[in-house]
């Protein structure tokens, strides 16, 4: 930030947005974690930045353009503090968990999946869609990496409005010139006014980023040769279209730009994740009902006691945020590979996987796959819970924590799922039995003790032959890994 921060860790804005720590910084503002005083454990994101004489209008109108969108895919803006006697301004905003699309090509080392690349176009449509279709329409005009946050659900989400605006029919072209070289389309630089078209090059420019491996982001003579091998036949002439300089000679809407990638039927079958394409793979889904019931625990301990029962097995971790397979690889190979992929016992571990990555690899050849969710936090995560064939709730034993699992059972009333398991780790018999009766004679298990999910006792592979009875057959048991806890 080219101006001094002026909010540090436990300062306080309008007595109620207390400061954490720094999110990150840009050349004019910078971004605060905060915790909101008036609702405890609310998480907010507080952007601070510096007016000067004239730029005072464009952080208003920031927050002024904000507050009339409403979509999943962006920020909501809740407070704003005009500039203080040193031409600070305030916004707060809503708190995305995540990283930024640009880190996470660079942790990947810009190898992203095909699969991914085409899910995240599909998603930057569908939020473009939206401000396009805005009265007036707005145009983002930045679409680079550092402004695409993905949750650990790997959804989308824009942030940074500061060059956003509103088209404006009059005008021939932009009073102000502003982007990131590269990914912004030639009319940002004074040869016309931006308008939906330009966020149709930026996404150009941001598709040909990702698929030469974050090499490239303009069109050139013999570009198309740096493109991976492995991406979709659809996406080199889409992106050319994308790029050309020539608005008019672009796509012209959204709606052109989904219907060119629709054309691909694969493409088509791709975008929905079904009983019908899963191609007879045993999903299992786990989720658990607050952090720490045992959820990783659980989704091992069922991958090993399936990988008796199927030759292919896959436990996959959902999100980028989660680590513990991170570590589960260190202490089996002695260090975490740059591949997310790594094995054990012959079962395929899957480390910080996202929802665009389990198509690929639902069609994978897997026989069954372990879907770790991790906890419930909302509803972002329960399209693969809802539609796994063995959807597995892991809650407490605890008395005080059962109110727990029953709400969460609550929620999804409305939802049918005959072959819902409820497991919870060291439950009596009596905790058990009260606990079927309050889900209303739901199939529920406890897990017994278990301090390495890769040797199963016999009392375990029983409880996990109640789970899949119907489903699996036990075989015998080979011998196995084993951590090395400590």
């Amino acid at each position: 930030m080219k101006y001094p921060s002026k909010m540090k860790r436990g300062m306080t804005l309008g007595e109620r947005y207390l400061i954490e720590r720094k999110l990150g910084e840009g050349g004019m503002s910078c971004v605060y974690l905060a915790e909101d005083l008036k609702l405890p454990g609310k998480k907010w994101a507080v952007k601070e930045s510096v007016t000067q004489p004239g730029m005072f209008q464009t952080v208003q109108d920031e927050a002024k353009l904000l507050t009339t969108l409403n979509h999943a895919r962006l920020p909501r803006v809740v407070d704003f503090f005009q500039p203080d006697e040193s031409g600070y301004t305030y916004m707060v905003m809503d708190y995305i968990h995540g990283m930024t699309l640009d880190k996470y090509c660079r942790d990947y080392r810009g190898h992203l999946s095909a699969d991914f690349i085409l899910q995240l176009a599909y998603q930057l449509l569908e939020v473009l869609g939206y401000l396009h279709s805005h009265q007036p329409p707005v145009v983002f005009r930045d679409l680079k990496p550092s402004n695409i946050m993905l949750t650990e659900e790997m959804e989308v989400r824009l942030i940074d409005f500061g060059i956003a605006r509103s088209f404006k029919q009059e005008r021939d072209e932009d009073t102000v010139k502003l982007g990131t070289i590269g990914f912004a389309a030639p009319e940002q630089y004074g040869s016309g006014q931006s308008d939906a078209r330009s966020d149709l090059y930026g996404l150009g420019a941001l598709l040909l980023f990702l698929t030469t491996g974050g090499k490239y982001s303009e069109w050139f003579a013999g570009v198309e040769q740096h493109i991976r091998k492995d991406i979709f036949d659809v996406f080199p002439p889409l992106i050319r279209k994308l790029l050309q300089h020539d608005p008019d000679k672009r796509y012209q809407s959204v709606d052109e730009v989904r219907r060119s990638l629709e054309r691909r039927s694969l493409t088509t079958e791709v975008r929905v994740i079904s009983k019908s394409n899963v191609l007879g793979t045993l999903v299992t889904a786990v989720l658990g009902t607050t952090p720490g019931a045992g959820t990783t625990h659980t989704a091992i301990t069922i991958g090993h006691f399936l990988a008796r029962n199927y030759s292919k097995v896959a436990v996959v971790e959902m999100g980028i945020g989660p680590n513990a397979f991170s570590r589960i690889q260190e202490i089996a190979e002695g260090a975490v590979g740059s591949e997310r992929k790594f094995q054990i016992n012959g079962i395929d571990f899957w480390r910080q996987t996202g929802r665009g990555e389990i198509i690929s690899l639902l069609a994978g050849g897997y026989d069954a796959v372990v879907l770790d969710l991790g906890a419930f936090r909302d509803h972002e995560r329960l399209e693969e819970f809802l539609r796994a064939d063995v959807p597995i709730i892991v809650g407490s034993a605890a008395e005080w924590r059962q109110h727990d699992v029953l709400t969460l059972s609550r929620m999804l009333t409305s939802h049918d799922q005959p072959n819902r398991v409820y497991a919870i780790p060291l439950a009596s018999f009596k905790g058990v039995q009260k606990l079927r009766k309050s889900l209303g004679g739901s199939k529920v298990v406890a897990l017994p003790l278990l301090h390495d999910p890769f040797s199963l006792p016999e009392e375990t592979e029983q409880a996990m032959e109640f789970i899949y009875e119907g489903f699996v057959q036990p075989k015998s048991r080979k011998k196995r890994f084993r951590f090395a806890w400590g």
